[in-house]
C-alpha cells in the first residue's frame, strides 16, 4: 500500500499543492471535512501525472464560492444541482469542488441527487479505479479509503463499474470508459466490457446529457494525448454524439507535434506550461468559424474558453515586456522567461515570427543551460556550501545568473562570492586517550585472567598433584632410594640400581646432537617395552637393533640446565665418578672407578669435580601416575620450587619435543637396589 502522505508531499507540483493546501484550510474554517477523490488518487496511485483536482466535503460546497475568490482561486464554472465549483487556482492548475451526493436515475440521463456521507458517494461513482477517497482532514490526513477495491483493479489494470447498471443509467460512462482505455491503456473487466456491448447496440447514448456532454468535449483538451483520444472517440463513435463537425481531420498534426516539444524544451527549463488551450486551437485549427464559436459554446467551463481566447493576446503583451530595454541583459531576460505566465511564454515562442524573440528563445533553450556546468559545485563543497544550507538554491541561481552575463570568469572572484555563505569549520572531534599505565594494567590483568583459566583447564588431577607435592618434600635424599625422575619433561627409564651393572652416567656426553632429535613416539615405545629391565640390558638391546647407536638422550650435557641433570651429578659425585675426556675410555663394564685407579688427569678432572658440589632437587614421589592423567603441569610446578637453582633454569629452558613427551607418557619412578 503506497504512503499517501508522501504522495501528496511530493508527487503534486507546488502550485497543486498550494491549492489542495487553500482548500483544505477554508473547508477546515467552514467546520466541513474535505476529502481528495476521482482521478487525482488513481493517477496518484498508478504513478501517472496528475492533472485535474477534485475535492469533496461534507456539505454544500457552493457556500466556499466567495471564500474561495477571496483566497485568489478563479472560478471557471458552476453547476447548481450537483452543487460543484470549477476553479482555477495560480498556476492554471483545475480544481473541482463539491459536494458528497449520491445519485438516482429516474430516467438515463437525468440524475436525482441526494446528498449522502463520503461513503456512500464512493459507491456511486462511475469505476471502481475512480472510487477512492484520501482524507485531507486532521487526525486522518493521508488515510485512504477505497470501498469497492479499486486499488485491485489498478494493479489488474481493469477498468469495472462500480454500478451493474452504470451504462444504462448514465451514458456518458460509455464515452469515459473509451477515453481511460485510450488514456491509460486499462481494458474493460469480463462483465463490463458485456454490458458495454449491450449498452452501446441499445443505442443508449441518445439519452446522455448536455452537462455530461460539455464535460466529454473539454475532457479531450486536457488530454496529453488529446489526438490519440479524438481518434479513439471518433472510431466508437462517440464523437458524432458529442460534436458531429469536429473530427481528427481538422486537427493541425505537425504543429501540434512541434507544440508538444516546445512544451518539454521549457519543462527541462523549469517553465511548466498547462497545453490545454494551444491544444485545443490546434485541434480546431481547420474547423469552421461558426462550427468553432458552437463547440466553444459547448464547452463546461466558461473560464477555459476564456482562456484559449486569449492565448494571442497574451502571448503579444509577453513579447513587449520581453523585448523592453530594462530586459536586455541576460540575466534579465532568463528571469523574466522564468517569472511570467507560462502559458503566454508557450504559446508566443510557438507563433511568433520576430528574429529578436527567436534569438531570445534560442538563448534561453540552448546557449544559456550550457553555463550551468561552469557553476562551481566542487569548489562550493570545498568550502562546506552543500544543499542542506538554507539559501543553496538562490546562491546557485545567482552564480549561474551572474555567468551568462559574463561575470565570476576568475577563480578569486568566485572564493569572494561564496566566502560569506561558507559555514564556519566543524570543530575538531574529542578523543579521549588513556594512559599507557593504564593500559598496561589491564593488559596484565587480563594475561593474568588468562592464566588463571588456563590453568583451570589443565588441571585435571589436581589432587593427586598436590599430593605428590607434599610426597616431593618429605623426601629424603640420604637413603638408596634416590629417585632421578626429577626433570619430568624427560620420560626415559630410570637409572641403573645394581650394582656392577650401573651405566657410567658421564659416558653421554659422547652422544651426539643427531641423537638428540628422536621422536616422541619411539622414545615411549622403549620406555614401555624397558619397564621391567635393568637399564643396561634395555640399552643393550637398543644398541643392537639399531645398527650399533644409542638411542638413549644425553642428560649430563644438560647437566646446568635441567632439573634431571643436577640430581644425576648428584649421583655422580656420591658414586665418585668421573667423566672421561675420551669417550673411547669408557668402560661400560665397571663404572665404578675410584680416584686412586684413576689416571692423573682423571682424579685432577674428579677433584674439580667434587669442588663444585651441586645440591640435588627433591625428587618426586616413588608412587607412579597414572597414565590417563597429564604430567605437564606436576613438572612446570618442581622445577619452579627454589629447591636448586640449576632446576629453575631448566624449566625456562627445557626445549618443546621434551614437554610434548611429558603429556605423551607418564612418569617412571626409579628402582631400588637389589
Amino acid at each position: 500500500m503506497p504512503d499517501y502522505i508522501y504522495l501528496l508531499e511530493n508527487r503534486l507540483s507546488a502550485s497543486q499543492q498550494n491549492a489542495l493546501r487553500t482548500v483544505r484550510d477554508l473547508a477546515r474554517e467552514a467546520q466541513m471535512t474535505v476529502f481528495l477523490t476521482g482521478d487525482a488518487v488513481r493517477d496518484l496511485t498508478c504513478g501517472n501525472p496528475v492533472r485535474d483536482l477534485e475535492v469533496v466535503v461534507h456539505g454544500n460546497a457552493l457556500s466556499l464560492k466567495a471564500a474561495v475568490v477571496a483566497a485568489g482561486g478563479k472560478v471557471w464554472g458552476e453547476d447548481t444541482p450537483s452543487r460543484t465549483l470549477y476553479l482555477c487556482f495560480g498556476g492554471n492548475v483545475r480544481l473541482d469542488l463539491g459536494s458528497a451526493r449520491r445519485a438516482e436515475y429516474a430516467k438515463p440521463g437525468k440524475p436525482t441527487y441526494h446528498w449522502s456521507s463520503i461513503q456512500e458517494y464512493l459507491r456511486s461513482r462511475d469505476f471502481t479505479v475512480n472510487a477512492m477517497a484520501i482524507s485531507l482532514n486532521e487526525g486522518s490526513y493521508g488515510l485512504l479509503m477505497d470501498p469497492t477495491n479499486g486499488v485491485a483493479d489498478i494493479e489488474a489494470r481493469h477498468l469495472r463499474l462500480v454500478s451493474n447498471y452504470g451504462f444504462l443509467e448514465n451514458p456518458a460512462l460509455l464515452v469515459r470508459a473509451t477515453r481511460l482505455k485510450a488514456r491509460l491503456g486499462f481494458e474493460l473487466d469480463e462483465r463490463t466490457q458485456i454490458r458495454y456491448e449491450n449498452a452501446k447496440g441499445e443505442d443508449v447514448i441518445e439519452h446522455l446529457s448536455e452537462r455530461e456532454r460539455s464535460r466529454e468535449l473539454e475532457q479531450i483538451g486536457h488530454e496529453e494525448e488529446p489526438l490519440k483520444v479524438l481518434k479513439t472517440l471518433e472510431a466508437e463513435g462517440w464523437m458524432s454524439h458529442l460534436f458531429a463537425p469536429w473530427t481528427s481531420a481538422k486537427a493541425d498534426v505537425d504543429k501540434l507535434t512541434a507544440l508538444h516539444d516546445l512544451s518539454i524544451e521549457l519543462q527541462m527549463q523549469g517553465v511548466h506550461p498547462d497545453v490545454s488551450a494551444a491544444q485545443m486551437q490546434l485541434l480546431t485549427a481547420k474547423l469552421a468559424p461558426k462550427d468553432l464559436a458552437q463547440l466553444k459554446k459547448q464547452l463546461l467551463r466558461a473560464g477555459f474558453v476564456e482562456e484559449w481566447n486569449h492565448l494571442d493576446a497574451q502571448a503579444a503583451d509577453f513579447a513587449k515586456v520581453l523585448l523592453a530595454k530594462e530586459n536586455a541583459s541576460p540575466s534579465a531576460t532568463y528571469t523574466l522567461f522564468t517569472t511570467y505566465a507560462p502559458e503566454a511564454v508557450l504559446w508566443l515562442g510557438f507563433t511568433s515570427k520576430q528574429a529578436a524573440v527567436k534569438e531570445k528563445y534560442e538563448n534561453f533553450l540552448k546557449v544559456w543551460p550550457q553555463a550551468r556546468q561552469k557553476v562551481p559545485y566542487a569548489l562550493m563543497l570545498e568550502m562546506r556550501i552543500t544543499p542542506e544550507l538554507p539559501g543553496y538554491a538562490d546562491l546557485v541561481k545567482s552564480i549561474f545568473l551572474q555567468l551568462i552575463d559574463g561575470g565570476l570568469t576568475s577563480q578569486e572572484e568566485m572564493k569572494a562570492l561564496l566566502e560569506p555563505h561558507s559555514p564556519p569549520a566543524p570543530p575538531p572531534p574529542v578523543t579521549i586517550k588513556r594512559t599507557r599505565a593504564k593500559k598496561g594494567a589491564e593488559a596484565k590483568a587480563k594475561a593474568r585472567l588468562d592464566d588463571d583459566e588456563d590453568e583451570d583447564s589443565d588441571d585435571l588431577g589436581s589432587d593427586d598433584e598436590d599430593e605428590g607435592d607434599d610426597d616431593i618434600e618429605g623426601l629424603d635424599l640420604s637413603t638408596d632410594d634416590l629417585d632421578l625422575s626429577i626433570g619430568l619433561d624427560d620420560v626415559r627409564s630410570g637409572l641403573p640400581a645394581v650394582e656392577g651393572d650401573e651405566e657410567d652416567v658421564f659416558a653421554r656426553d659422547s652422544v651426539g646432537d643427531d641423537d638428540m632429535d628422536l621422536e616422541a613416539e619411539g622414545d615411549s615405545d622403549e620406555d614401555e617395552r624397558d619397564d621391567d629391565r635393568p637399564v643396561s640390558e634395555s640399552k643393550r638391546a637398543d644398541k643392537k637393533g639399531s645398527g650399533g647407536k644409542s638411542s638413549t638422550r644425553s642428560e649430563s650435557k644438560r647437566d646446568s640446565t635441567t632439573a634431571r641433570g643436577a640430581g644425576l651429578k648428584a649421583l655422580a659425585l656420591k658414586l665418585d665418578l668421573e667423566e672421561p675426556s675420551d669417550p673411547a675410555d669408557l668402560d661400560e663394564a665397571d663404572p665404578s672407578i675410584g680416584v686412586e685407579d684413576m689416571t692423573p688427569a682423571r682424579a685432577k678432572a674428579a677433584k674439580k669435580v667434587v669442588k663444585k658440589p651441586v645440591k640435588a632437587p627433591p625428587p618426586p614421589p616413588a608412587k607412579s601416575k597414572p597414565a590417563a592423567k597429564p604430567v605437564a603441569k606436576p613438572a612446570a610446578k618442581v622445577a619452579a620450587k627454589p629447591v636448586a637453582k640449576p632446576a629453575a633454569k631448566s624449566a625456562k629452558a627445557a626445549p618443546a619435543p621434551a614437554k610434548k613427551h611429558a603429556k605423551s607418557a607418564p612418569v617412571k619412578a626409579a628402582g631400588k637396589k637389589r
